[in-house]
């Protein structure tokens, strides 16, 4: 068995099987608290001009992660299933409306 801690996930970067595009790092998780499960991970979104985030957080379900490896998250995304984050940074973390 494998075990990996939640700072572990976030030191590695996401990168999408279908295109190869690197899509960044974990900020955050969704957990489902009854089953205790991961439901999707959060990505922020990329910085922009003068440090600025363009566009939205990316959500990725956790169904669509192939492989947890040691220096990467290999998920497999058709750009139909990317879907935007209203998940905002506020002081101690982020915030999923």
């Amino acid at each position: 068995m494998n075990i990996c801690s939640t700072v572990d996930i976030r030191e590695k970067e996401v990168i999408n099987l279908c295109d190869g595009q690197r899509l960044g790092y974990v900020c955050d998780f969704e957990i489902d608290l009854c089953d205790a499960k991961i439901v999707s991970l959060i990505l922020p979104a990329p910085v922009g001009f003068f440090g600025f985030p363009k566009g939205e957080a990316l959500v990725i379900p956790w169904c669509r992660v192939e492989c947890v490896g040691e220096d990467t998250i290999l998920v497999k995304l058709d750009p139909s299933d990317i879907k935007p984050c209203s998940c905002e940074k506020k002081r101690g973390g982020w915030f999923c409306r």
